[in-house]
């Protein structure tokens, strides 16, 4: 059971990095920083399609590696 955990470990974290590498920036460098909030606040950038896609698969996978990452511990504590 402990092995298998980890496996699963592993598959979320390797999923979470390419699904985080395949989100495309938000802002390009401080000018992006300065109007970006700004563009998000009158909601000039909306996330469509891809995007949203990748968004909430991208919390799925956070939040299962978090949860399986406090499981694995539990096991190996014992």
């Amino acid at each position: 059971m402990d092995i298998l955990l980890k496996i699963v470990l592993v598959i979320f974290s390797v999923g979470l990095i390419a699904v985080v590498l395949l989100q495309k920036g938000k802002s390009a460098g401080l000018s992006g920083a300065i109007t970006g909030g700004a563009e998000h606040l009158f909601g000039k950038q909306k996330a469509r399609g891809l995007d949203l896609f990748l968004q909430r698969l991208t919390v799925v996978l956070a939040a299962g590696f978090f949860i399986l990452a406090l499981v694995v511990s539990y096991f190996v504590k014992q």
